[in-house]
């Protein structure tokens, strides 16, 4: 049975694994040294490994942070999320349908969307899913092959036709998150910032701590 309930799931800081980025460390290792640092949720992603291969590193995941209380979402592939007892799943704009997801994982998984253009969220399955991931922002970041960046007033414009949270991704760095929180981001995204360096701990924290104390900033003035 799957702990997390629809919409529970803290989006603060939302760590996307990336293999070669991570090498040094281990995949494993760097999740929970992201954990540590104060990584909310984890994203399997690696788009070059067979099924195989991505359940056994989904399994491994699970076992070392859903004991930490910190979720496990896969990328793409609800049938691995599924074998490997994951949270939930995030499929993007030509994945498979966000309805397909919800019905393999069931109604308390956590289903994510990649929106990379405002024009998307017309067609977004509301009831189906419960945040979207929009970007890329800054950059393209680790994705070659990923959209032109829609840039801050492009992520504010997908936070005021959103009816779900928000999470950025794209280029994501300390410098970055004032912001994607004042465009109305509830999280970010981060996978190079975290996966490259040198103590993805510490970065992490460097991370969390910029967008705590930027939600809280974004609190006081309402």
């Amino acid at each position: 049975m799957n702990r997390w309930s629809r919409g529970s799931a803290d989006l603060r800081l939302y760590y996307v694994t990336d293999g070669p980025l991570s090498a040094e460390n281990g995949l494993v290792e760097t999740a929970l040294m992201a954990v540590r640092g104060g990584a909310t949720m984890v994203q399997l992603r690696d788009p070059l490994a067979t099924p195989g291969d991505l359940v056994t590193q989904a399994k491994a995941l699970v076992a070392a942070l859903h004991p930490l209380g910190v979720p496990v979402i896969v990328n793409d592939r609800p049938e691995v999320a599924l074998a490997a007892g994951a949270a939930g799943c995030h499929v993007g704009q030509g994945d498979r349908p966000a309805a397909q997801v919800r019905a393999m994982l069931g109604g308390d998984a956590i289903v994510g969307l990649s929106i990379t253009h405002p024009a998307q969220i017309a067609h977004a399955p509301w009831d189906e899913i419960d945040h979207l991931g929009v970007g890329p922002v800054v950059s393209r970041g680790v994705k070659a092959d990923a959209a032109e960046p829609m840039g801050f007033a492009g992520l504010a414009e997908c936070v005021r036709l959103s009816r779900k949270p928000v999470v950025a991704i794209g280029g994501m760095t300390v410098a970055v998150v004032p912001q994607c929180i004042a465009a109305g981001a509830d999280g970010v995204a981060v996978v190079a910032a975290i996966a490259g360096a040198d103590d993805p701990e510490e970065e992490a924290m460097a991370l969390r701590t910029a967008v705590d104390h930027h939600l809280a900033l974004r609190r006081t003035a309402r």
